[in-house]
C-alpha cells in the first residue's frame, strides 16, 4: 500500500493535478472493478482507512422489513444482529472486502485511472487556454497534414488550418511560428486550441509585443482593418502631448515596424492617428491619397470625399482596396469623387470654397502625382465595391470615376 501512494504522490507532482480529484477518481475505478468481479447490481463505496493506508469496500443496504432485493435490502431481524440500534429506513454499512480485491482491482482499474487522469489533464489544458483566448503564442510546427498545420505549443497541439493563414504563407516542420489563440473547443479528444495568422488581433498583438508604448498603454491601437498578405490598415491615439503615437509604433528607422512587416511576410502596414472628430479621421484613413475635402451625414454615418483628379487612382487603391480599408478602419460609409466629377455644374462650383485645393494642390503641382497616380489602375465609373466583413452588409462605397488624363 505504501507503494500505491507513493505513486499517487508521484503523479500529483508529475500531472499537476489535485490529490483529491485523485483519489475521486481512484475510488471510481475501484467500484467499477469490484461490481465487474462481484455483481453489478451490489451498492458498494470505496474508503481509505487509516490515513489512506489501507482500502476498504463497504456493503451499503437498506434495513427494510421484507427483503425484495437482496443485494440493496437487508431485513430488520439482520441489521439488529449487526447493531440493536438499526430500525426500519436506515442504511447498514458493513465491510466486504475480497482478500484478492488488491490483484483484481489492480488489473480491473489501471485502465479508468489511467483515463480519470487523462480527463482532468485535458479540463486542465482546456481551462488554461480558454483564459488565453486572443493571446498570441509560439510554437513550433509538428506535422502538416492535408494543409492544416499541427503546432507543438508546449502541453498541446494548436491547429492552423490553411484559410487562417495569408496567401503565400508556407512552413515546414519545425519552423516557429506565431499565430493568435482565435478559439478554443472542447472535444472527446480533448481540448482543440484553433489558431490563426489572418485575424485582425494577430496584428495587434505583435504590435503591443514590438512597440513598449502600446504594451505600457501609453499609446492606444484604436482600429484594425485587415485583408491579409495584401494590406494593413491601424489607426492609433494617445493622450500624451510629448508621444506621437505613429512614430511609437514606426520605431527609429522604421526598425518596429519592419520587424511586424516580416513576420507578415512582406505585408503593407498603413498607421495613421486616430482622431474623434469624423472629418479628420476620414482623412487620415485615407492616407496615402490626400483629400480635399470631407462631407458628413451623420444620420446615415456616410461622407463624401472629395480628392483631385490625379489623386482618385490612389484613394481608391488596387481593386478599391484603400478606401475598403479606410471605410472598415473609421467605421464610416466613404464615397469618393474626384474634383471634377463632384464640381460637374458652375453653381456649385461657386458655392464652394476652393482655397483648400487652391493652395495645397496648384495646378503645376499635379505633374507630380502623375506617376504616384500612374501606379494604380483606373476603376471604371460609379463601380460598387462591397465593404469587408466587419461592415454590415448594406454599407457600400461608390468608386468615382478614373482620373483624368495628364
Amino acid at each position: 500500500m505504501n507503494e500505491f501512494m507513493n505513486a499517487i504522490d508521484d503523479l500529483v507532482k508529475e500531472k499537476g493535478i489535485t490529490k483529491e480529484l485523485l483519489m475521486d477518481a481512484i475510488e471510481s475505478a475501484l467500484v467499477a472493478a469490484y461490481k465487474k468481479n462481484y455483481g453489478t447490481s451490489q451498492n458498494v463505496r470505496v474508503v481509505f482507512e487509516d490515513g489512506l493506508e489501507g482500502i476498504e469496500v463497504l456493503m451499503r443496504k437498506d434495513v427494510v422489513e421484507e427483503v425484495e432485493d437482496e443485494f440493496t435490502q437487508i431485513s430488520l431481524e439482520e441489521a439488529l444482529e449487526i447493531d440493536p440500534r438499526y430500525q426500519v429506513g436506515d442504511v447498514v454499512e458493513y465491510q466486504v472486502t475480497p482478500q484478492n480485491f488488491g490483484r483484481i482491482a489492480a488489473q480491473t482499474a489501471k485502465q479508468v485511472v489511467v483515463q480519470k487522469i487523462r480527463e482532468a489533464e485535458r479540463g486542465m489544458v482546456f481551462d488554461n487556454y480558454i483564459n488565453r483566448q486572443g493571446d498570441l503564442i509560439t510554437g513550433v510546427v509538428q506535422r502538416i497534414s492535408n494543409e492544416t498545420i499541427f503546432v507543438n505549443i508546449g502541453n498541446t497541439e494548436g491547429i492552423l488550418v490553411a484559410g487562417e493563414r495569408a496567401r503565400g504563407e508556407r512552413f515546414r516542420v519545425n519552423d516557429r511560428i506565431k499565430a493568435y489563440i482565435m478559439d478554443v473547443r472542447k472535444s472527446t479528444k480533448g481540448p482543440q486550441i484553433f489558431l490563426s495568422r489572418t485575424h485582425p488581433g494577430f496584428v495587434e498583438r505583435l504590435f503591443e509585443l514590438e512597440v513598449p508604448e502600446i504594451e505600457d498603454g501609453i499609446v492606444e491601437i484604436k482600429s484594425i482593418a485587415r485583408e491579409a498578405g495584401s494590406r494593413t490598415k491601424i489607426a492609433v491615439y494617445t493622450e500624451d502631448e510629448d508621444v506621437d503615437p505613429v512614430g511609437a509604433c514606426v520605431g527609429t528607422g522604421g526598425s518596429r515596424v519592419r520587424n511586424i512587416v516580416d513576420e507578415l511576410f512582406g505585408e503593407k502596414i498603413d498607421i495613421t492617428t486616430w482622431d474623434d472628430d469624423p472629418k479628420i479621421l476620414i482623412r487620415n484613413v485615407l492616407s496615402p491619397a490626400k483629400v480635399e475635402e470631407v462631407l458628413i451625414d451623420e444620420e446615415e454615418k456616410a461622407a463624401t470625399v472629395i480628392v483631385p483628379d490625379y489623386q482618385l487612382s490612389l484613394a481608391i487603391g488596387k481593386e478599391g482596396q484603400n478606401v475598403r480599408l479606410a471605410a472598415r478602419l473609421c467605421g464610416w460609409k466613404i464615397d469618393i469623387k474626384s474634383h471634377s466629377q463632384y464640381f460637374d455644374s458652375e453653381d456649385e462650383y461657386e458655392d464652394y470654397d476652393d482655397e483648400y485645393y487652391d493652395d495645397e494642390y496648384p495646378e503645376d503641382a499635379a505633374d507630380e502625382y502623375v506617376e504616384e497616380a500612374a501606379e494604380e489602375p483606373a476603376e471604371e465609373a460609379e463601380e460598387i465595391v462591397e465593404v469587408a466583413d466587419e461592415e454590415p452588409a448594406e454599407e457600400i462605397v461608390e468608386v468615382a470615376e478614373a482620373p483624368v488624363e495628364e
